[in-house]
């Protein structure tokens, strides 16, 4: 359907007959275009369902016209089978309630959109849990798992979804509800004599091992197996009928869990080494190579590892299990963890494999397509072997892993998807690879079901007359081939509708250099596979992204969302407007730029630095008025201090009619307040104190940067680190104001001047932070020139730059040397830039700080988290005698974000989610911390608490300890309730 008056039509019928949503609009389109896979396909319409009655609604309309409908759940499918050209049914938004759940039944009644972690979440009080635990489990849906027939880890103890099914509600495409179930229960007409008179070819068909996930599971349908028409439906990928319920076995979870860490030479030992150890009962036998893992340094020593996890009644009966697997296994190192802290660390390298195995070592891009064929667990070792060996013969690269207690194996493959030889190589891998594994006795999917990219090639595995035989069940459910076409059963070719080939061949002009995507902005779109870690509906420990997401649950403000807009603004098919696009504009408008998706993310998709690039869409035209007002705030906070009028402006700042005006002016959210000013900046306190102190210490020298908010907004905060630092022993200084001919810097207190640079002018150091935020490119790449021209000096020392504001020492740390990758004095810039906890750390390090013997609360800074790293931070705090853990999440505020009209009430969602919690809930004396001006800031307007930079702290530590203020000190921090707009 292509007409443009039918698909009036069509979405008209369809409001007209449906109560939950109906989108027909460019965005909704964009955003399921593509699940996990290698494929595209453009939708017509995406329909939100409420209730059964709507899907059945839907699938009448559609039917009359001939339109195909695909059911979407969580959209990380990695076979395509979660696309469609037709119309969309995407159950998340609407039918994802737990229905009930009973204990003593051990069962659950569940919606298809529910997500798998919800379930968890009720089951775990009561002992329980759903068995199966993909990967995706904070983000796939329990209808995604019974389509795909979903395993997970934990497969070789509670098995498949179908194993965990009892009774399913569906809707066939002519608008029947069944209800599911063992002998024959929901069956529709035709399907049990056409069983009936194939008995024989169903109990010799199918291959004997537990992760046979492709094709139809017919074999379920045979009498001796109880004709279960509910786990014959499971891993049918939506062709058969639309599920609106299931009913859902749940098992006992164990008491207590440990985990084994098995470290062997290489995958081939792992592979041979999992099938011994299943007799032994365990929870979880998995692998995976040091190809995968960024940092081994949590695992024992070795090349590979299965990660084997015992249960018991008790903490001490399951360390006496994983030992005793120890004791069987023949490893090269082991390491038993108990505490659960640790199980979790470790279990995430494991999980963020599928996306950390898009990437090879060296950068290069890597692909699903053969990402779950298993073998037996016993030819796994063998399989292995054939496995590379077949790699190398195509001149390819893949690092397997996965459930090698099941033999089934995940990897992704560095197929070149983008060329016509590259895309007929992949074809001959794949036809050769499903013969090789059909070999071992295997099945083309172990997992996440064969979609497009196996089905072609089921007759290698099944023959022609049982695949001939699925042909014949699919028109027994589905005479109309409504449901889901082109899957399992007369499928589209493997190798047609690859998402790549609507990318612009061409490299896009832009003006981030994308080092780690060779330049090119498509590649670093290309990033975002769909694994979906950013829909994650509550953060985890110091997690961070997406907070957009979780504050609106809306999927155009997910990570995801985004990169798939920015793929079809590419692609130019959906998103035609290039970056003239509004439906990019508004998707990206309530992404905070807090970078949590670069650290988060397993491919570490950077939305903040794409946001940046979307400068394009205001060349040329007039910016938002926040642009204006917080973009270039350096430049007006300069104007203040130079003129002296800091009192006049906050005078006028507490006067509701001036505030009023000038938040509608400059497009600040008219619940913010305007900023107090500082009436002396923190250089005018460096300048008089300098001239007063005589020189601090005989240790290294460290260059303290005076950045926008510690300047201007909060210079205690560089007080207090100048005397901390000073305290260490070490000497300091302020980045040069005017262009230095040659170093050095100085001794801290001076600085030597040519004849000629007072003729060159004074200026001040700036990362151009608040300048990249509001996409103000061009300007932002003009102010950092100027700063490495100022800091050319200092670049030819050994002295540190010292960062106090995180967002500022990730600016430069990443923004500067992106932006002006052409300049390598903005690497080197790069290279010198500390945090305060690192500072001291390196330059310090036999310098013990005061006790301050008082529990801690508050937020890591998002982009600390992101960029910087806070382990620094959490050893100065410990040796302080801090205590307690700061949370994740983003403060909300997120620099000018926060203060931007119209992102009031997701700022304040975002603070709710974690940060104003763990404040509201620590207990008296408590230190409240938060290095980043933002976070003290929404501390200050949502809580009316005061939050504090470890400098701050540990300079009235030293205070209390015997210390004095320098002359010309500010004690304290915030001197009024100001909230200060952009930067973190």
């Amino acid at each position: 359907m292509t007409d443009v008056g039918e698909l009036v039509v069509l979405e008209a019928e369809l409001s007209r007959v449906v109560r939950g949503d109906v989108g027909f609009d460019v965005t909704s389109r964009a955003l399921v275009t593509m699940d996990a896979s290698n494929y595209r396909r453009v939708p017509l319409g995406v329909v939100a369902p409420r209730d059964a009655d709507d899907v059945a609604a839907v699938l009448e309309v559609c039917r009359q016209r001939g339109v195909p409908v695909v059911a979407r759940g969580g959209g990380t499918s990695i076979a395509g089978q979660a696309t469609g050209t037709g119309v969309v049914l995407d159950f998340t938004r609407y039918m994802n309630r737990l229905v009930s759940l009973d204990p003593e039944a051990r069962t659950a009644v569940v919606q298809p959109g529910l997500v798998l972690d919800r379930l968890q979440e009720a089951a775990a009080p009561h002992g329980l849990r759903f068995g199966p635990d993909p990967s995706t489990h904070s983000r796939c849906t329990l209808g995604g798992m019974i389509g795909n027939n979903s395993c997970g880890s934990h497969s070789v103890a509670w098995g498949t979804t179908a194993d965990s099914v009892r009774e399913l509600d569906v809707v066939t495409a002519r608008g029947r509800r069944l209800r599911l179930g063992p002998d024959w229960a929901g069956a529709p007409d035709g399907l049990r004599e056409l069983v009936d008179g194939e008995l024989a070819r169903l109990r010799t068909g199918f291959p004997e091992l537990p992760r046979r996930i492709s094709g139809y599971a017919l074999d379920a349908l045979l009498p001796e197996r109880g004709a279960d028409v509910a786990r014959s439906f499971c891993g049918s990928e939506g062709t058969l009928g639309v599920l609106t319920e299931a009913v859902v076995r749940l098992v006992e979870a164990p008491r207590a869990r440990a985990l084994a860490v098995l470290a062997y030479a290489d995958e081939s030992a792992a592979a041979q080494a999992a099938a011994g150890l299943l007799p032994l009962r365990p929870l979880t036998v998995e692998g995976m190579a040091a190809d995968l893992v960024p940092s081994a340094a949590a695992l024992p020593r070795g090349g590979a590892w299965l990660f084997v996890e015992t249960g018991g009644e008790s903490a001490a009966e399951a360390r006496a299990r994983a030992e005793a697997i120890v004791r069987a296994a023949d490893v090269v190192d082991a390491l038993v963890v108990t505490d659960p802290a640790g199980q979790r660390a470790l279990w995430r390298i494991r999980e963020d494999a599928s996306g950390t195995a898009t990437r090879m070592p060296d950068g290069r891009e890597a692909w699903p397509g053969w990402e779950d064929c298993a073998v037996p667990p016993a030819r796994l070792g063998a399989y292995l072997r054939d496995f590379r060996a077949l790699l190398g013969a195509h001149g390819l690269r893949g690092t397997p892993y996965g459930h090698f207690g099941d033999g089934c194996i995940h990897v992704r493959i560095d197929f070149d998807l983008l060329t016509e030889p590259g895309i007929a190589r992949f074809r001959r891998f794949s036809e050769e690879l499903a013969e090789l594994v059909v070999a071992h006795g295997g099945s083309l999917s172990g997992e996440h079901g064969d979609g497009q990219a196996r089905a072609e090639l089921l007759p290698k595995m099944y023959g022609r007359e049982m695949v001939g035989l699925f042909e014949r069940v699919k028109g027994a459910w589905d005479p109309d081939d409504l449901l889901n076409p082109g899957m399992l059963v007369r499928p589209a070719p493997l190798d047609a509708g690859l998402r790549f080939s609507v990318l612009p061949r061409e490299p896009v002009d832009v003006a981030f250099g994308y080092p780690l995507d060779g330049g090119d902005f498509s590649a670093a779109v290309r990033r975002c596979v769909g694994v979906a870690k950013c829909r994650t509906t509550s953060v985890s420990g110091s997690s961070v992204m997406c907070p957009s997401f979780r504050a609106t649950g809306a999927e155009e403000h997910s990570t995801r969302g985004r990169a798939r807009l920015l793929h079809e603004m590419l692609a130019g098919e959906v998103v035609t407007g290039g970056w003239r696009s509004t439906e990019v504009r508004d998707a990206l408008d309530l992404c905070l730029s807090c970078k949590g998706c670069r650290s988060d993310c397993p491919v570490e998709v950077d939305m903040a630095t794409y946001k940046a690039e979307f400068h394009h869409h205001y060349e040329g035209r007039r910016r938002p008025a926040a642009h204006y007002a917080m973009g270039r705030l350096p430049e007006w906070l300069r104007a203040v201090a130079r003129t002296h009028t800091a009192p006049l402006v906050n005078t006028l700042a507490r006067m509701r009619p001036f505030a009023r005006a000038a938040k509608r002016l400059g497009g600040i959210a008219p619940e913010r307040e305007i900023p107090r000013v500082a009436t002396r900046t923190f250089s005018r306190w460096w300048e008089r104190r300098r001239g007063e102190v005589a020189a601090a210490g005989r240790g290294d020298l460290v260059v303290v940067w005076p950045d926008t908010f510690t300047e201007h907004l909060s210079p205690a905060v560089g007080q207090a680190a100048v005397r901390v630092l000073e305290a260490a022993g070490l000497r300091v200084a302020l980045p040069p104001t005017v262009h230095l001919a040659k170093p050095p810097v100085g001794d801290g207190r001076t600085v030597a001047l040519d004849p000629l640079s007072l003729l060159r002018g004074r200026g001040r150091v700036c990362c151009g932070l608040t300048y990249v935020s509001t996409g103000q490119l061009d300007r932002a790449r003009a102010v950092m020139r100027r700063t490495l021209d100022l800091m050319e000096p200092v670049l030819e020392t050994d002295a540190p730059v010292v960062v106090l504001e995180p967002s500022c020492a990730a600016a430069l740390r990443t923004d500067v040397p992106e932006l002006l990758h052409d300049d390598p004095r903005a690497a080197r810039l790069a290279a010198k830039v500390l945090t305060f906890a690192e500072t001291l750390e390196r330059h310090a390090p036999g310098w013990t700080p005061p006790r301050v013997d008082r529990p801690v609360a508050g937020q890591t800074h998002c982009h600390q988290h992101a960029v910087l790293g806070d382990a620094a931070d959490r050893r100065l705090r410990e040796a302080a005698s801090l205590s307690g853990d700061l949370s994740g999440g983003c403060c909300g505020l997120a620099g000018n974000f926060g203060f931007e009209r119209g992102h009031y009430e997701v700022s304040v969602a975002c603070a709710e989610e974690q940060l104003l919690p763990s404040v509201r809930d620590a207990p008296d004396g408590t230190v409240v911390l938060a290095d980043g001006f933002s976070c003290r800031t929404q501390l200050e307007q949502l809580a009316g608490v005061r939050g504090r930079h470890l400098a701050e702290v540990l300079a009235e530590a030293l205070e209390g300890a015997g210390g004095e203020p320098g002359p010309g000190d500010e004690p304290g921090g915030m001197t009024g309730p100001g909230v200060p707009p952009a930067g973190r």
